[in-house]
């Protein structure tokens, strides 16, 4: 283990799947020990001059998939499996609020993620739980029947026709790509490997 250079470390929570940043708090020693032992993310809190387990309350834990120390080995990486939101208010990441220019850019990760959310966190009234409880024949049915709609729809002369069954397949194909365990890097790496 590396010496910690100052009494407290800020430490970025990063999601391991769709590499969006959770949350960020600060670890000291006893703090990165007891991760690295348990498994679950634990931190520092200034506040309250105590150590704390993320989730120990709401049982929303950071199962720690890796650890990484930055160049300057003053500040951590924590890389991990949430199980539940990492946010207290309840949203996915501490990190929700956008700005409006970068919205039309974060859409796709923004779907991705309330998917991410309604895998891990279901609600009976939801569409996309409903899918993830059919299983993946249900999904892979509808990624079918969306593309068949779209064929028809481009025969026609409706482009909001064509443009609604596009965003159709699109969020079942985010459905099953949360179902598969791939992330919008998996993708996003190999479109990048083959522009040529």
């Amino acid at each position: 283990m590396k010496p910690f250079k100052q009494t407290l470390i800020p430490c970025i929570v990063q999601d391991t799947t769709s590499k969006q940043v959770l949350m960020m708090a600060y670890m000291n020693e006893e703090a990165y020990d007891l991760t690295l032992k348990s498994g679950y993310a634990t931190f520092y809190s200034r506040s309250r001059e105590s150590l704390w387990v993320k989730g120990e309350t709401s049982g929303n834990r950071l199962k720690v998939k890796n650890i990484k120390w930055d160049c300057d080995d003053d500040t951590l990486l924590c890389e991990v499996e949430a199980l539940g939101p990492a946010c207290h208010t309840g949203n996915i990441s501490c990190f929700d609020d956008e700005l409006k220019i970068f919205e039309a850019n974060s859409i796709w990760t923004h779907l991705f993620n309330t998917i991410l959310d309604r895998k891990m966190n279901p609600k009976d009234d939801a569409y996309t739980t409903y899918l993830f409880n059919k299983g993946l024949d249900k999904i892979l049915k509808k990624v079918g029947e969306e593309t068949a709609e779209i064929i028809i729809a481009s025969k026609n002369e409706s482009k909001d026709e064509l443009v609604g069954e596009m965003a159709d397949l699109a969020y079942h194909l985010a459905v099953l790509m949360v179902e598969k365990g791939i992330s919008l890097k998996d993708i996003e790496d190999k479109l990048t490997s083959r522009i040529r």
